[in-house]
């Protein structure tokens, strides 16, 4: 998207030459020479979503030698004293650089319900619509001259599905959903010439610029004012020549991906899968300057059959994309740039149920981060033996947030980040408005300094 006084200065002109073609061509193609990468003062963040609620315990948090340990068994991982699944040789290579939180409880068992809190670090509200953790970022990025100026590619994308959006922040910092990874996405090139696109674009500012409400010279969040926003973000990509960096057979600077790293990856060859193509594109995008990318691996919701399930579908899939995702930031310095954060709606029951299954369970799950100013190959808190509870460092839904936003660069204490205001002027602490009582910190020090 451009920033504020790109957007007006695309506007006026755009107004200027819409009766004239040449005026406005030549200031399309000003724009699209203008698009230098993006210097970003703000980290970016990429969550890998596991839809349906993953089971932690048969992933990061073991238990052999309990009835409730399952079919597989922990192997070590590089960092000493930490061990996962067997069936995550990729990702144990990477745990000097991912850490894991063992003791969350986030409150929430129900789909829908879990989901929301764990992407926008807040239970439901009746009178208010949180957004999610992207469109925060979203939003801080376009506070920031440098990093919104010439920001032709959305600051949040979210590749398969976006799960929530972005509340009272407005359209204009809701995710743009990628279903298609390695496509482009649909409707980003002109369907008419550009001396076209520049008289339409000048049409649309007259008439639904009469149409947008305002108080005291400020646009009023209203359905035209939302609408005309996502136009413009739309535009911006339309006349973008960054566009390219959704093709997944050519890095950002024109080199061609090699073949090799796509299969690691999983997204090309024998079983290549969206999940492969998302991370690979998730990393092409940070590169580009996006804030948030979320990439979704659904599947988790196992009732029936857990161990055959993950060791034959849902773990190969992840290992590859998360594993190899981890490994390429790492070797391209782009890691320090970059929070990784892993999770889903909650976690599932310590005991096998008599399906063969685990069921939904909040109680004690666990969340693995790495990247940006996390630190690598710690862990967090404890379970017991069976994985009933928490009896180490019990972790809420809040502290993880302070944890992901300080690790951003962003600091979470209420006295240093009010910048974000709701629908009814208050401010909105992005990690809640108290300290962990046991710690009186807003994010868990063990992890982040």
């Amino acid at each position: 998207m451009f920033g504020t006084t790109d957007r007006r200065h695309f506007m006026a002109h755009a107004a200027a030459g819409a009766a004239v073609a040449v005026p406005g061509l030549s200031f399309l193609a000003n724009l699209k020479a203008r698009a230098p990468e993006l210097k970003k003062k703000q980290k970016s963040l990429i969550v890998l979503w596991m839809g349906g609620g993953p089971s932690t315990i048969d992933l990061w948090d073991m238990k052999p030698g309990s009835p409730n340990g399952g079919e597989h068994k922990p192997k070590p991982t590089a960092a000493s004293g930490i061990e996962i699944t067997e069936h995550m040789p990729k990702v144990a290579e990477q745990f000097k650089n991912l850490s894991i939180i063992r003791s969350l409880n986030s409150l929430e068992g129900d789909h829908a319900r879990g989901t929301f809190i764990m992407n926008t670090g807040k239970q439901r509200s009746p009178i208010l619509d949180y957004p999610s953790i992207g469109s925060v970022l979203s939003f801080q990025q376009n506070l920031d001259p440098e990093a919104a100026k010439n920001a032709d590619i959305p600051a949040f994308i979210s590749v398969g599905g976006s799960q929530v959006g972005s509340g009272f922040l407005g359209m204009k910092y809701a995710p743009f959903t990628v279903q298609n990874p390695g496509q482009p996405p649909e409707n980003v090139s002109s369907a008419v010439a550009d001396d076209r696109t520049v008289r339409r674009a000048a049409i649309f500012e007259r008439l639904e610029g009469g149409l947008v409400q305002h108080s005291d010279k400020k646009p009023v969040m209203d359905a035209a004012q939302a609408h005309k926003e996502v136009y413009e973000k739309a535009l911006s990509l339309v006349v973008s020549t960054r566009k390219e960096v959704f093709n997944l057979e050519k890095e950002i600077d024109g080199k061609t991906i090699d073949t090799k790293l796509k299969e690691e990856y999983g997204a090309a060859g024998t079983g290549a899968n969206n999940f492969g193509r998302g991370c690979l594109l998730a990393r092409k995008l940070v590169e580009a300057g996006v804030a948030c990318v979320e990439v979704s691996l659904g599947g988790w919701d196992m009732h029936n059959g857990i161990f055959n399930a993950l060791a034959t579908r849902t773990l190969p899939t992840l290992d590859k994309g998360m594993g190899t995702l981890m490994k390429d930031l790492a070797q391209r310095g782009r890691l320090k740039d970059t929070v990784v954060v892993w999770m889903g709606d909650f976690g599932r029951t310590p005991r096998i149920n008599q399906n063969g299954g685990r069921d939904h369970y909040p109680r004690a799950w666990s969340v693995v981060v790495g990247g940006g100013n996390i630190k690598g190959g710690v862990v967090h808190g404890a379970t017991d033996k069976d994985g009933t509870a928490a009896t180490d460092n019990p972790t809420s839904i809040t502290d993880v947030y302070g944890t992901i936003y300080r690790a951003l660069g962003i600091d979470p204490t209420p006295e240093t980040n009010a910048s974000v205001r709701d629908n009814l002027g208050r401010p909105y602490y992005v990690a809640g408005e108290k300290p962990n009582e046991k710690t009186g910190s807003y994010w868990i020090k063990d992890l982040v300094s």
